[in-house]
């Protein structure tokens, strides 16, 4: 037991330092390179924070741990969705862009609506429903590649008058620092979750309220940290950019790897956590329709929200 504690706090200074260089590192490429933040934290920062995701599922679909490979992503894009974005709200107004408002934020419910239905449909996900996941998640990063160029052509054809707002970092520090950041997430990821798997599990709790629990709530300490610390340094749209990002790379990706390796069983207490999931999807996205921003007001809702949600999973 003082052996998983140790492991718990070692995990937990991992995850806060690797995050603080992996924002540092991947705000100063996306600066130099002239990509906008929004763009980086849908891509390299939304995967680089859902590693320990996708090592617990893929790890527990191989182990025939099903309901542990379901509900560590279910839980994990409900903590991004309501504690993530809430809490980097409370720091600093969210302002929510229109192509995440448009395209990505709709992507990522159509994501949870299709998990929804494959999953229901058999109460599985085979191997194929892994692969279609998969293909989705080739045509979601391809787009976002489309958009940097795009986005990069346009800011090459303005004024340099942003250069002397780079940070001075150069590019092959930037990169040690995303990759080293990464590592560091990774592994504080893996050792905040095994030992508080260990911690609950000597407690005698269900594998699924783990799952949704502690472990997501492990797994998905990297994106928490590394969306405050964005709101922190004023990378708003980083922040926002993380959690979406994550939700699309934990389903298509996480899952669809996952699927592809060994078929996944679905129970039905998965398939009413994936409603609740789309229920605070529309919450969040009306939100932010409605006012274009996630400020203090909409914060303290969404930590409400989950609040909620964990009082009904654990009476449940």
């Amino acid at each position: 037991m003082l052996k998983a504690v140790a492991l718990l706090l070692l995990g937990f200074v991992l995850l806060i330092k690797g995050a603080d260089f992996f924002v540092d590192g991947s705000s100063a490429v996306a600066k130099i390179l002239k990509v906008p933040t929004l763009i980086i934290g849908l891509t390299i920062v939304a995967m680089g924070t859902s590693l320990p995701e996708l090592s617990v599922s893929i790890t527990a679909s191989m182990a025939g741990s099903n309901a542990l490979a379901v509900s560590n992503v279910i839980g994990s894009n409900i903590f991004n969705l309501m504690v993530v974005l809430g809490a980097s709200a409370l720091i600093a107004p969210l302002y929510v862009s229109k192509d995440v408002l448009k395209k990505d934020f709709p992507f990522s419910v159509g994501c949870a609506v299709l998990l929804l239905i494959l999953g229901y449909i058999e109460m599985e996900l085979r191997r194929y429903d892994g692969l279609i996941f998969l293909a989705l998640f080739i045509c979601f990063i391809v787009n976002q590649i489309l958009s940097a160029k795009r986005a990069r052509k346009a800011a090459m054809e303005e004024s340099d008058d942003a250069d002397d707002e780079i940070k001075n970092i150069p590019l092959w520090l930037a990169f040690i620092y995303i990759v080293g950041g990464a590592v560091a997430v990774k592994f504080g990821g893996d050792f905040v979750v095994n030992s508080a798997k260990y911690i609950a599990a000597f407690f005698g709790l269900s594998e699924n309220l783990i799952g949704l629990t502690i472990v997501a709530l492990g797994t998905s300490l990297p994106e928490l940290v590394t969306s405050v610390v964005a709101a922190k340094k004023n990378e708003l749209d980083m922040a926002v950019g993380n959690v979406v990002g994550s939700n699309v790379f934990n389903i298509l990706m996480i899952l669809g790897v996952a699927a592809a390796v060994s078929p996944i069983s679905f129970i039905m207490e998965n398939v009413i956590d994936i409603v609740v999931l789309l229920g605070f999807s529309l919450l969040v996205w009306v939100m932010c329709i409605i006012r274009k921003k996630l400020d203090k007001p909409e914060g303290v809702i969404m930590l409400l929200g989950y609040a909620g949600y964990m009082v009904y999973i654990i009476m449940r």
